[in-house]
C-alpha cells in the first residue's frame, strides 16, 4: 500500500484530470460506511476508486459532515453512540451522546443541532453541537429511522418504521406538531429544496408518500413497477433531489435499481440499474455523478447523472450503508 504522502499525491493529480466537456475535474470525497466491517470507505470522485479505508466505531450507518466539512459524524449504532472525527486525517476526536441504537441523524442547517433517529428508544434526540450535551429527547413511534430538517430550520422530521408514520417536530418548541400516516415501513424522509413537499419513502409499501407541508397533509403517492422484477422486491429507500427540486433519485433495495423521478409530474422517467440491495444514493456538489451504497454486493455503483446510465461499480467494504460527499476544498 502506498503511503500516505504518496496517496495525498496521487489524489492530488486526479485533480488535473478534465471532464469530457474539457474543463477540471474537482475531486471530491464520497465517504461510505460498511456496516459489517466497521469501517469507512473514501472514495475519489474524479479517480472513481477507494483511496483510504478506515476503523471506526461497531455498526456504523449514517453518516454526514459538519456544516463548515471540517468534521464528519458516523452513527456507531451497536456502541450507542455518534462518533465525531475531523476531516484532518479522519482522527477520531470524541462521542456525542447519542441515545441507544442511533441509526440515521441530520444536522441542523446552521449547524449548531444533531437531530438524531434512536431505532431501539422510540425517541428522536436533539444534541448542541457546541456542548455537546443533550437538548431534548422528543417521544416518536415505534423503530425511527428516517431523518430530514426543513431548508429553513423550522421543522425535523422522523420516520417510525413500526408506527408508520412520519413525525413533524417545531424545531423552536420542540413539540411535535403532526403524525402522519404513512404506507408501511418508512425508511427515508427528504424535504424539496423549497421546503415546500416531503418527501418519504416506504420500504414494504414499495411506495413515495408526497407531503404538502403547509396543510401537513397526504398529497400524492408514486408507486413503482419494472418488467421481470415482483412488486415485493421493489423497496424504496434513499431519495436525494437535484438543487432545482426538478429530479429525484430513489433507491429501491432489492430491485437493483435507482428511480429517476420527474418531480413536477411525480412520474418515473427511468430505472438505472445498479448493485444488488441498494441502500443510499448522493450527488456531488455539481450534480454530474450519482453515488449509490449496495449492501448485498458490497459496491458503490457509480451513475452520469447527465446521461443517466451507471458508469462504473467500486468494491468497498462489507455492506456499505450509508454515503455522504464532501465537497472538494
Amino acid at each position: 500500500m502506498a503511503s500516505r504522502p504518496a496517496m495525498l499525491l496521487m489524489v492530488a493529480a486526479t485533480s488535473l484530470a478534465t471532464t469530457p466537456g474539457g474543463g477540471a475535474a474537482r475531486a471530491h470525497e464520497i465517504y461510505v460506511s460498511n456496516e459489517k466491517d466497521n469501517t469507512v470507505s473514501v472514495i475519489d470522485s474524479v479517480a472513481l476508486e477507494v483511496v483510504r479505508t478506515f476503523k471506526v466505531g461497531k455498526r456504523p450507518r449514517g453518516i454526514t459532515f459538519s456544516r463548515d466539512h471540517k468534521q464528519f459524524y458516523v452513527c456507531a449504532s451497536d456502541n450507542d453512540a455518534v462518533q465525531v472525527y475531523s476531516t484532518d486525517g479522519d482522527k477520531f476526536l470524541y462521542d456525542l451522546p447519542s441515545g441507544r441504537d442511533p441509526e440515521q441523524f441530520v444536522v441542523s442547517r446552521d449547524g449548531r443541532r444533531l437531530y438524531i433517529a434512536n431505532e431501539d428508544d422510540a425517541v428522536s434526540t436533539i444534541v448542541d453541537l457546541q456542548s455537546r450535551a443533550v437538548v431534548r429527547q422528543v417521544d416518536v413511534g415505534v423503530e425511527p429511522e428516517g431523518m430530514a430538517v426543513s431548508p429553513d430550520d423550522t421543522l425535523f422530521v422522523t420516520t417510525s418504521e413500526t408506527t408508520n408514520m412520519a413525525h413533524i417536530i417545531d424545531t423552536a418548541s420542540m413539540e411535535t406538531v403532526a403524525n402522519i400516516l404513512v404506507d408501511p415501513r418508512p425508511r427515508h424522509a427528504e424535504f424539496t429544496p423549497d421546503g415546500r413537499k416531503l418527501w418519504v419513502s416506504s420500504e414494504i409499501g414499495g411506495t413515495i408518500s408526497i407531503i404538502d407541508v403547509a396543510s401537513r397533509r397526504l398529497e400524492k403517492k408514486i408507486s413503482f413497477s419494472i418488467a421481470g422484477i415482483p412488486t415485493e422486491n421493489i423497496q424504496p429507500v434513499g431519495i436525494t433531489l437535484t438543487k432545482d427540486g426538478k429530479t429525484a433519485f430513489v433507491a429501491l433495495g432489492p430491485a437493483a435499481r435507482v428511480a429517476v423521478i420527474d418531480v413536477e409530474k411525480a412520474e418515473v422517467v427511468k430505472y438505472i440499474v445498479t448493485g444488488q440491495r441498494v441502500w443510499h444514493v448522493d450527488l456531488t456538489p455539481e450534480e454530474d455523478l450519482l453515488f449509490t451504497t449496495n449492501g448485498v454486493t458490497n459496491d458503490v455503483t457509480v451513475i452520469d447523472a447527465k446521461s443517466l446510465k451507471a458508469i462504473k461499480s467500486i468494491k468497498v467494504g462489507r455492506y456499505p450503508w450509508g454515503l455522504a460527499v464532501r465537497p472538494a476544498p
